[in-house]
């Protein structure tokens, strides 16, 4: 019967919302069954059916991953996109724990501790836009192990922006959202003020922040000192930020654009390259008017296709490729293995040691190989563990 619909809706709507349905239904029908109120659940596929390789008619592409220095220059890109460091910070944080979505975004700084993260609560947004705070998806509630300097870079990032509790929860929240980027009339630092508290000319700034090498250190120390005083973000400020990224948001405008280096189609737009300042490297993104037109770069993609979920791919790749056991990378990403081998194997203290060991290991790698493309960044907290490097790597 639940075939028969299957196949009747198919033919009125899209595949993927068909799907959802079918799930749905079949989840209501299995708890039903456990209150015994029915013996046999109508909507449940027959297992083993079109599993084999090329039968499946609705097979999607595979899923796009990237890897250590993709992930790294991902989280660059998007914080040069947004002109904040909240980005990168939280980039790196989901290639290198493999947390979904809403997890990430609903991961409260009472959760961040010494060396791990507790996944507790996730904010799901609904189709009308608001956030609900829920348990995690299958009730997949973890302790997280963190690197050391992973652990380091998210606690300096909370020190940093000192969040407070959002209106809609009451809680705090470690990730801020993102306003709209300004393009003139609003309230926020100008590059005037941060030249005054800085006690120093517009140019100055001005070469602070397009050539770094050209302005004495402890100039430029002063300079990004009122930088971050300030709040000031170049290209335009928000005067407040919003309590939480939105998918469709963050990803659209921030994600993609940092790993396919284009901006989407809005009308009356066509999709278009991101329009860069070709100093400092990276490239700066050129905003307001005639920002193509002053634009001298844009950026070749990453990993074309790559989507926020696609970090999740990723991570659990990477732990593949460091031969991390099946049972802590189940343990990691949330997932429960009902075999029965499952029931014999349990996590222990090497096995945690060994994945910080190799996550770390591919960390510096990434931070080295970006270090032989450029000494510097544009992005404070890059450049901050760029000019930390061991004078060996450099």
């Amino acid at each position: 019967m639940a075939s028969r619909v299957e196949k009747q809706e198919r033919a009125l709507y899209a595949a993927s919302s068909v799907k959802t349905w079918r799930s749905t239904l079949h989840l209501i029908l299995e708890d039903a069954i456990d209150e015994g109120l029915i013996t046999s659940n109508p909507a449940a596929r027959r297992r083993g059916r079109g599993k084999r390789a090329g039968r499946s008619r609705d097979r999607g592409p595979e899923k796009v991953i990237t890897d250590a220095l993709g992930i790294l220059l991902i989280a660059e890109r998007a914080s040069l996109l947004s002109g904040r460091d909240d980005e990168f910070v939280a980039v790196v944080h989901k290639g290198y724990t493999g947390v979904r979505w809403a997890e990430m975004v609903g991961l409260e700084t009472e959760f961040v501790r010494t060396g791990s993260f507790r996944v507790e609560w996730q904010l799901y947004e609904l189709d009308t836009g608001e956030l609900v705070r829920v348990p995690p998806k299958d009730d997949s509630y973890r302790t997280l192990d963190s690197p050391d300097w992973l652990s380091a870079l998210v606690a300096n990032h909370i020190a940093r922006t000192k969040p407070a509790p959002c209106s809609c929860h009451g809680k705090t929240y470690v990730y801020r959202g993102f306003g709209a980027a300004r393009t003139g009339g609003h309230q926020g630092a100008k590059l005037a003020d941060v030249a005054r508290r800085a006690d120093v000319s517009t140019g100055t700034v001005s070469n602070v922040l397009n050539h770094p090498a050209r302005v004495a250190e402890a100039t430029r120390a002063k300079v990004e000192q009122a930088i971050a005083d300030l709040g000031f973000v170049r290209g335009g400020t928000v005067s407040e930020h919003a309590a939480h990224w939105r998918r469709n948001g963050s990803a659209t405008w921030l994600f993609t654009p940092a790993v396919s280096g284009w901006y989407p189609k809005k009308a009356p737009q066509e999709a278009r390259p991101v329009p860069l300042l070709g100093e400092p490297w990276p490239g700066v993104p050129s905003r307001g008017r005639n920002a193509t037109d002053r634009a001298d770069a844009c950026w070749l993609p990453i990993a074309k296709g790559l989507t926020p979920h696609g970090l999740r791919h990723t991570h659990r790749t990477m732990m593949e490729d460091l031969g991390t056991e099946k049972v802590l990378m189940d343990e990691r990403m949330g997932h429960i293995d009902g075999s029965v081998s499952a029931r014999y194997a349990h996590v222990t203290p090497g096995m945690r040691r060994r994945l910080m060991a190799g996550l770390t290991e591919q960390w510096e790698a990434a931070l080295d190989a970006r270090l032989a493309m450029c000494r510097r960044s544009p992005v404070r907290v890059l450049d901050e563990l760029l000019r930390t490097r061991p004078a060996a790597t450099r």
